[in-house]
């Protein structure tokens, strides 16, 4: 078996030399043949150019230079597209991930898994962070399941058959654990190790793990829909309850219910209500406008001397 293994590159500089180094030793032991696919996105470091020079030095890198920071996904989909091997991995570049534990995740696959995750025994990020990760897999058993979606990590082994199942994906959002689904349906992890920072801080805010979780949820999901009719479902109940009480309060009593403040809150709640269900619709009819744009998920402006194909416009 030989193997791919991809690597998202943003702030990269720093960590690229040793991380490269240190891949070279396990891989060499590993596989026949092997190949490490940098894909700098649109880093505004020194990163492409320390995978230019690293390039001189190794010649299993594959360098794909993003003409702009699309996100660590769409640059994930970039690599695994441009994978000529039949395995693939991927992982981090801030050696948060231990390379020397690639054999695990192999060794896990051979059992005849689709997908192997590197899940961390402890994972060393921040409580925004952490907070942020859970809104994300929240988001993800909607589409993964609960056991799947406590998993997974960005440190993945699979077979690179399974990208055929979405060859054709061409939107700007992109979630790669998502995507792995369409494709494959035996998945299993291993324990690995999740080690500090080695420099520098991670570039994922909260506010960006929970855009990821709602783009995750409008679009790969019909789950938020789902949500805003059963929102509407309660709501209208609440109404001719609402309805029945003053009615019958009327008959039995002589009179309605007085004051301002109980229909002021009524409106509230069901304008409350209806906001909410369009905002939900709204998202979705933005992945639509985006769909319909044709927008690539990312585009490639220099490769370093790759063998296979490679589209500037992903689709």
């Amino acid at each position: 078996m030989n193997c791919s293994v991809v690597i998202p590159v943003y702030y990269g500089e720093a960590t690229l030399e040793p991380l490269v180094e240190r891949l070279g030793k396990v891989l060499s032991e590993q596989f026949k043949e092997y190949e490490v696919i940098l894909v700098n996105d649109g880093s505004p470091d020194q990163s492409w150019e320390k995978i230019e020079t690293l390039k001189q030095r190794f010649p299993f890198i594959v360098g794909i230079n993003l003409i702009r920071n699309y996100g660590q996904h769409n640059a994930t989909l970039c690599g695994i597209r441009a994978a000529k091997y039949d395995l693939t991995i991927t992982m981090d570049d801030d050696l948060q991930q231990t390379p020397e534990e690639i054999p695990l995740l192999v060794a896990k696959l051979s059992e005849g898994y689709d997908v192997v995750y590197g899940t961390p025994k402890k994972a060393s990020q921040s409580l925004w962070r952490r907070l942020g990760s859970q809104i994300t897999r929240l988001a993800l058993r909607s589409v993964m399941g609960n056991r799947i979606a406590q998993v997974v990590s960005p440190y993945r082994a699979f077979r690179t058959s399974i990208r055929d199942a979405f060859a054709n994906y061409a939107s700007p959002s992109v979630s790669i654990d998502v995507l792995l689904t369409w494709g494959a349906n035996r998945y299993a992890d291993v324990t690995v190790h999740h080690n500090p920072r080695h420099s520098g801080a991670s570039t994922y805010t909260f506010r960006k793990l929970v855009r990821h979780a709602l783009d995750m949820m409008t679009g790969f999901s019909t789950l938020p829909l789902r949500l805003a009719s059963g929102v509407g479902f309660f709501f209208t109940l609440f109404g001719v309850g609402i309805l029945i009480y003053v009615v019958g309060r009327y008959l039995l009593l002589g009179y309605s219910v007085p004051g301002f403040p109980f229909l002021a809150s009524v409106i509230s709640i069901f304008a409350g209500a209806t906001l909410f269900a369009l905002g939900i619709m709204g998202e979705y009819l933005a992945r639509i406008y985006e769909r319909s744009m044709e927008k690539p998920a990312y585009v490639v402006q220099t490769v370093l001397e790759h063998k296979t194909e490679l589209n500037s416009n992903a689709t």
